[in-house]
């Protein structure tokens, strides 16, 4: 599975090590301070819609895959998103963060930071990023689930693409000051920890008939 996924979980490694030696390097407020501040109104509305994929979408594509893939493939998708969004609430829960706006209220009232028009902007519970978490669980599915089944070719550009859509979910929760840079790193960690413990699991049962039954299977 590994070496079937190198470019996507590859590319993962190298975006988590940047934000880890840029949380490192640069003050919190000034880090999302240089992220999000470059907003326009075309990225406003890409960016405010893009983010709310991760609300709905990824649960469309497992009902899609327990109806018309094989069974064991939606209770694989369903089980990473399930898991990785509880581990998510879990640690929002314990550590009540407060998020980009509340934190600059309280630190630095004199700035205003660029927000987006049409968004409700929350105040709480910011770490981990839940959206990315999201995001990057589902990206990891889909080239785990295509690299099994298509050539070098195909994964070597389908690999690429998802990692860069799930790292524009991710972006979207700074550009939208709904999240800092440090709330990201936290769900792409656990987006992608998740799947590779929830594929461990199901990985065992790849040869069970349960796992390649097909409810609208061809007669």
């Amino acid at each position: 599975m590994f070496r079937q996924n190198f470019l996507f979980i590859g590319l993962s490694l190298m975006l988590i090590l940047a934000l880890g030696f840029a949380l490192v390097g640069i003050p919190k407020g000034e880090l999302h301070l240089l992220l999000c501040d470059h907003h326009t109104a075309n990225r406003d509305i890409f960016f405010r819609y893009y983010t709310r994929l991760a609300e709905w979408f990824p649960y469309i594509l497992c009902i899609l895959l327990l109806l018309f893939g094989r069974v064991g493939d939606g209770c694989f998708a369903s089980a990473c998103q399930a898991f990785s969004a509880l581990t998510t609430q879990i640690i929002k829960h314990l550590l009540v963060a407060p998020r980009p706006l509340t934190w600059f209220a309280e630190h630095y009232p004199n700035i205003q930071l660029p927000l987006a028009e049409g968004v409700k902007m929350n105040h709480w519970l910011s770490f981990p990023s839940g959206h990315t978490t999201s995001f990057f669980a589902l990206a990891f599915v889909l080239s785990i689930l295509v690299s099994q089944r298509y050539n070098r070719f195909t994964n070597a550009w389908l690999q690429p693409t998802l990692f860069v859509l799930a790292a524009l979910g991710g972006y979207s929760r700074i550009y939208l000051s709904q999240h800092f840079a440090a709330d990201v790193l936290g769900g792409i960690v656990i987006g992608i920890s998740i799947t590779l413990v929830c594929f461990a699991i199901f990985h065992r049962f790849e040869e069970q008939k349960w796992y390649n039954y097909r409810v609208f299977a061809k007669k």
